[in-house]
């Protein structure tokens, strides 16, 4: 499914839409339920090596639905700033359509979560180090595989 951007205007470029990936600090992870409703969860992530690594727990909705369909779509947004004169709003966003996998391999599963950590606590690198540890068999990476990534801005 590929409708194209109604205000091609507002497109922003792939490296404009990367550099939002890299800053923002979370986005929404949209699944599809056995059911074939909308599952939306916000969700912390980092993007790195050309895929997109999210963590979760061993169990729950979003996993029973990523077994059944693994496509998702991923909606980031920021530098979001009212402008009421102007009846608008500034900001940037980026939709990434995708298939969505646990991670199996240990070691991206660990580089996964450590660059979760590094993103995320960047202050904190040795407690979060040992909090991985502690938890790692308790807790999913997942990784998304770039499909399509669009990207669009409104500007001041």
């Amino acid at each position: 499914m590929d409708k194209g951007m109604r205000r091609s205007e507002k497109a922003m470029t792939r490296e404009e839409s990367m550099e939002v990936l890299e800053k923002a600090e979370y986005g929404v992870l949209s699944t599809i339920s056995t059911d074939q409703t909308p599952y939306g969860t916000p969700m912390n992530f980092v993007y790195q090596d050309g895929a997109i690594y999210f963590h979760c727990a061993l169990t729950g909705h979003r996993l029973e639905n990523l077994a059944a369909n693994s496509s998702a779509c991923l909606t980031v947004t920021d530098s979001v700033k009212l402008m009421p004169e102007k009846f608008n709003t500034q900001y940037r966003s980026v939709i990434v359509f995708g298939t969505v996998q646990v991670v199996e391999d240990q070691k991206e599963k660990r580089k996964g979560i450590t660059a979760i950590l590094k993103k995320l606590s960047p202050d904190y690198l040795k407690a979060g180090e040992d909090y991985i540890n502690s938890a790692f068999e308790k807790l999913h990476v997942l990784r998304l595989d770039i499909e399509k990534i669009s990207g669009k801005a409104t500007r001041g």
